[in-house]
């Protein structure tokens, strides 16, 4: 009789909240889009953690006191985009609110489909050993973004640096997107960043993302990471987002053009220690602060 009760109580509790966190900075009408659409993919319960990284807009604030699942995260200042992720998922961690197996991060201009969120899930419980798993980001025009990529190494990252936007299909550029076939679930060597679920015992394995990336090519670090560790990036297709990208650095064009770059050198350079290699790390720093320079020069010409 007491086995019945224990079992029949044990039954009735509730589980613990799916935990998302977003980094805001002045996010707009964007949040308030992606908390809606949050209602729609999932029919899990779920604690949203803004994370913010210095909001002028009152957005994130607001968006905590009119939904009962948002709690509103000051950072201390704009910390970076995955130091604020960090700083969310401790948080959710030090207070106990979340499914201890899964964790979402996600851009605040991102707008699930319907049922998306149970279909990452669903995806993770089918590869146990998907450290992170991401989905179909779709553009506005219907096209699939190529969010499941390959890792850069010196030939695919420096073809696609000097040849990406002068000839988009050039074979670095293709090697590197990896993106002929988008309709499978299959692992990639990483995954966007703007919307990963991952497992959080992978995630705390590898630390979490690597706060030196103040913006940009954490999410490579992040995938390159978890696959040293024996995890998979996994992309699955049948999770559908779209994506408004770039809306919050479009403003800060110019800082966050040499914080690419920079994050650029900082994963080269990681992965090219040694003393003997110091010419190759000077030989990437001079070439990519000659690209920012000439990306900036092209872009003030277009303007």
């Amino acid at each position: 009789m007491n086995k019945k009760n224990d079992s029949a109580r044990t039954d009735s509790v509730a589980p613990r909240p799916l935990g998302i966190v977003t980094v805001t900075y002045s996010p707009g009408p964007y949040l308030e889009s992606l908390i809606e659409s949050v209602a729609q993919a999932t029919s899990r319960p779920t604690r949203i953690i803004a994370a913010d990284n210095g909001s002028t807009d009152g957005a994130p604030q607001a968006a905590a006191a009119a939904h009962s699942n948002v709690e509103f995260l000051d950072t201390g200042g704009n910390i970076g985009y995955g130091g604020a992720m960090n700083a969310g998922e401790r948080f959710l961690s030090e207070h106990g609110q979340a499914d201890p197996e899964f964790l979402l991060l996600v851009n605040p201009d991102v707008t699930f489909g319907p049922g998306s969120i149970d279909a990452l899930i669903d995806c993770a419980k089918r590869w146990p050993r998907a450290g992170s798993v991401g989905p179909r980001i779709v553009e506005p025009d219907g096209k699939n973004y190529p969010s499941a990529r390959a890792l850069p190494n010196l030939k695919n990252g420096i073809g696609h640096a000097l040849l990406g936007s002068v000839w988009p299909g050039n074979p670095f550029s293709r090697a590197y997107r990896d993106d002929a076939d988008m309709s499978m679930q299959r692992p990639a060597g990483w995954l966007s960043g703007s919307c990963l679920l991952v497992r959080r015992e992978a995630f705390s394995q590898v630390g979490g993302f690597d706060e030196r990336y103040f913006m940009y090519l954490e999410d490579v670090d992040l995938g390159d990471r978890l696959a040293r560790a024996g995890w998979h990036n996994v992309f699955c297709p049948e999770a559908a987002i779209t994506h408004a990208q770039g809306h919050s650095t479009k403003v800060h064009a110019g800082p966050m053009l040499r914080a690419h770059h920079a994050s650029a050198y900082q994963y080269l350079a990681d992965r090219h220690p040694q003393w003997w290699q110091a010419p190759l790390r000077a030989a990437l720093w001079l070439g990519l602060r000659l690209r920012a320079l000439l990306t900036s020069y092209r872009a003030r010409l277009s303007r």
